[in-house]
């Protein structure tokens, strides 16, 4: 069975094909017609019917997008490609491709991939956490993805910080509306905000790493102060969860440090004489989102 998936984002939209073992048999790649609904729903159709020609077979479909569709109106919210938000995308894309067709955010599309046949697979219970520009996860069960009611499973990055200390409280405004927001802590640009507080240096996630290597005694100082934020925010996570893999995506996942120090540190919050959950980083990198999407379909 031929199964495609599209990721739809801001600056390209994506397409892949995957056969029934995940083989990978085409992938396109265009702009996204940004502002522009129709455009967008138009350059979707078009991706679609010139793969199925060229690969002479219909399949499945499967969007990861930004955002999620609200179960209370059927319309696109919180993405921020914000011309698609309160549009009907899912209906529109029904009708225009004549089949069902499968929408999930990007966190989701992306632990689905990684539990599929990622650094996931073979384990029952899978938490994909995303750890980029923002914060986000999806949970994958026996190869299902758990959405919810509510569509939101996986938020973990808009939970407040475990345990936080007196110097974390109230912790950083969120653009949620909240303050002290587990991304507000863990994205990329919370760590570069941490540094820049602590040495009054603005360095990327990546260029923290790297002077670490170097012995710079400020930089070694802001990753054990990420890294033990993300311990105790990933031990709430076995606590309610107790996931048998937790995969790491996103630019921050790259850091390889995170898969030795975390599961030690973690230690200390989880509430159990062991911890026997794997700390894993990803194997499709970059393509998770939309072999995720192709895998919506299944």
């Amino acid at each position: 069975m031929l199964r495609l998936g599209i990721d739809l984002g801001g600056s390209k939209i994506e397409i892949i094909a995957l056969d029934a073992n995940g083989r990978e048999l085409r992938r396109m790649r265009i702009d996204t017609p940004r502002g522009d609904y129709a455009g967008t729903l138009q350059a979707i159709e078009g991706l679609v019917q010139g793969l199925e020609r060229e690969l002479g077979e219909r399949g499945t479909i499967g969007v990861g997008t930004p955002g999620a569709i609200s179960a209370a109106s059927g319309l696109l919210r919180n993405s921020n490609s914000t011309w698609l938000n309160g549009r009907p995308l899912l209906h529109d894309l029904i009708r225009r491709l004549d089949r069902d067709v499968r929408i999930e955010n990007d966190a989701n599309c992306f632990a689905l991939s990684e539990a599929t046949d990622g650094a996931g697979a073979g384990h029952r219970v899978v938490f994909g956490a995303i750890l980029g520009t923002g914060v986000g996860a999806g949970v994958v069960v026996d190869g299902k993805l758990l959405s919810g009611p509510n569509r939101i499973a996986g938020e973990w990055g808009h939970n407040p910080l475990p345990w936080p200390r007196d110097d974390e409280r109230p912790g950083p405004e969120c653009y949620c509306g909240k303050s002290g927001c587990v991304e507000t802590f863990l994205s990329g640009p919370a760590m570069t905000r941490d540094h820049v507080e602590r040495t009054g240096l603005a360095l990327t996630a990546e260029q923290i790493f790297m002077s670490a290597g170097r012995g710079e005694a400020g930089c070694l100082a802001s990753l054990e102060r990420y890294e033990e934020r993300l311990a105790r925010s990933l031990a709430s996570v076995i606590n309610i969860l107790d996931p048998d893999a937790i995969v790491l995506g996103g630019g921050l996942s790259n850091i390889p440090r995170w898969y030795e120090t975390v599961p030690k540190l973690w230690r200390e919050w989880v509430f159990s004489d062991r911890v026997d959950t794997a700390l894993l980083r990803n194997l499709h990198g970059d393509s998770s989102g939309v072999r995720g999407a192709a895998w919506l379909g299944a």
